[in-house]
């Protein structure tokens, strides 16, 4: 679809100007071969970059642990989360975690935007991704709400009635061609041009029907594949013959819709007989939703003829609010005039009873009715009729709106594309920690290193989960403070109290 195609090449576009601003630091405007300041000669010592991961500080010795707490590096090939026991996630769950990403994760942290004037471009195409992502949201939410109400489109249905007369031939050799003999057929197709209108009344005319075997459809060609069969626009289609010239039994063709009917693009009927024929064709339309014909007094009431369930409930209620009829203190209850009780046939009804009473009041709708005459005449040029039936249709747009709902074309593109830009985030950030350290130890390299000591001294502790500070506790000053004749006092009661629990327990046992 082209709208699906639009939203999503300028969400592609918007990811991938996105991507290729935090890589290549190229700004729209730029010369293609300039590049952002921080883009330039990579920082920190070669090699591995210094201080690459987030949980390791730099400086950290490695035998700085206990042999006993250090676990064993995992074998070439294997995975932390493996060595560890743990699942590794898979690829989908690699995607449900990528789709938690917040939008603040894409934002630049105002000390980088200081340090890279031009990364204020990245912000700006940042709130035009926000827009963009608000308006296709929210024209979602209008296809979505669209969708569930019926859209349909009045379209002409042209029908052709024709038939073709075949003499008896004296000299043929089967008996099919010693016999004269007509056929008729039944097509139509819809018309290109849309012209809605309303239905013009036609005719009814009742007739006895009579189980015979269906018509053969007629092959006709197609010009598209999507073209809608002739025989889809019909529930139904009886042809009446004239009754004296067939008798009661093959006087009557019926075709019926059921489940696993094959829908074709006309019918044609074959008799024997050399005199012109009357015959009545009789055709029930398939309404979606279905339509049912008024009873006369409530069409009169409401001024309708053929109407949906639905449309005729709500053109009752818009004469219960406009006459006024319900009741003011009880508003589940109407109270009906004349007209309303000679329908309903009671003076006060729940307006949740009428779905239920209005099934009385609703009949079948009326067929289309056609007299045509099958003429044997060979000078007789009219034997094709041309009637034009007012249906309704599909709106074209509802199907183009379904697949853009549907539609999955650019999203793993634009999650790649995404997924991308919030690595790169990533990296600045830690490019902006490895400039960080790297300043810090150059403005004073010992008041650095002293700082660095202290923290992986307090990390170490907590690593080893190692209480007091060894390196005091080693001195003879720490014992000789003011606590320390109350902290001895405290460690002998406890010790006193622990022996005291363990006789009393040893006494106990014994006398058991």
């Amino acid at each position: 679809m082209a709208a699906d195609e639009v939203a999503g090449g300028a969400r592609k576009a918007t990811k991938s100007k996105l991507f290729e601003f935090l890589v290549h630091g190229v700004r729209p405007g730029m010369p293609s071969g300039a590049r952002m300041p921080h883009q330039g000669a990579p920082m920190g010592p070669p090699g591995s970059p210094y201080m690459g991961s987030p949980a390791v500080r730099p400086g950290l010795a490695p035998a700085g642990m206990e042999p006993a707490r250090k676990r064993a590096a995992p074998p070439p090939g294997q995975s932390q989360a493996q060595s560890q026991g743990q699942p590794v996630p898979t690829a989908p769950a690699r995607s449900r975690s990528a789709k938690r990403r917040k939008m603040a994760d894409k934002i630049l942290p105002q000390r980088i935007r200081e340090l890279v004037p031009e990364s204020q471009a990245y912000m700006d195409l940042l709130a035009f991704e926000r827009k963009l992502d608000q308006t296709i949201m929210r024209k979602r939410v209008d296809i979505q709400e669209a969708l569930k109400r019926p859209m349909k489109q009045k379209r002409k249905l042209r029908l052709y009635i024709s038939n073709t007369f075949n003499p008896a031939k004296p000299d043929a050799e089967d008996s099919d061609g010693s016999i004269a003999s007509w056929e008729l057929r039944v097509e139509g197709k819809l018309l290109d041009d849309v012209r809605p209108g309303p239905a013009r009344p036609l005719p009814t005319h009742s007739a006895p029907t009579v189980p015979v075997p269906p018509p053969r459809s007629v092959p006709l060609p197609q010009p598209s594949k999507q073209k809608r069969k002739f025989s889809s626009f019909f529930k139904s289609l009886v042809i009446e013959l004239d009754k004296d010239l067939y008798g009661p039994d093959n006087h009557l063709v019926e075709w019926h819709r059921t489940p696993t009917t094959q829908e074709t693009d006309g019918f044609q009927v074959k008799r024997p007989g050399d005199l012109s024929v009357r015959c009545t064709l009789l055709l029930m339309l398939d309404y979606q939703p279905p339509q049912f014909k008024l009873d006369p007094r409530l069409a009169r009431l409401l001024g309708l003829h053929t109407q949906s369930r639905s449309a005729i409930v709500q053109a009752l209620w818009q004469y219960v609010k406009t006459n006024r009829l319900q009741d003011s203190h009880d508003k589940e209850y109407i109270n009906g005039d004349k007209y309303f009780q000679q329908i309903f046939d009671c003076p006060r009804l729940k307006f949740s009873e009428i779905p239920q009473r209005l099934t009385a009041l609703l009949l079948p709708p009326d067929p289309i009715v056609i007299n045509h005459v099958i003429s044997v005449d060979p000078s007789d040029q009219k034997k094709t009729a041309c009637y034009d039936i007012d249906v309704e249709v599909e709106e074209p747009l509802k199907g183009q709106m379904s697949s853009f709902l549907l539609s999955t074309a650019n999203q793993q593109e634009i999650s790649a594309l995404d997924s991308k830009i919030h690595e790169t985030i990533e990296s600045i950030n830690q490019l902006k920690i490895q400039r960080d350290f790297m300043l810090s130890f150059s403005r004073d390299p010992k008041g650095y290193i002293q700082d660095l000591l202290r923290s992986q001294s307090r990390d170490l502790k907590v690593m080893t989960d190692v209480a007091g500070n060894p390196e005091e506790e080693r001195r003879a000053e720490f014992y000789h403070q003011p606590w320390s004749q109350e902290a001895v006092s405290r460690y002998f009661y406890c010790k006193i109290q622990q022996r005291r629990q363990e006789l009393e327990q040893s006494l106990v046992v014994r006398n058991t």
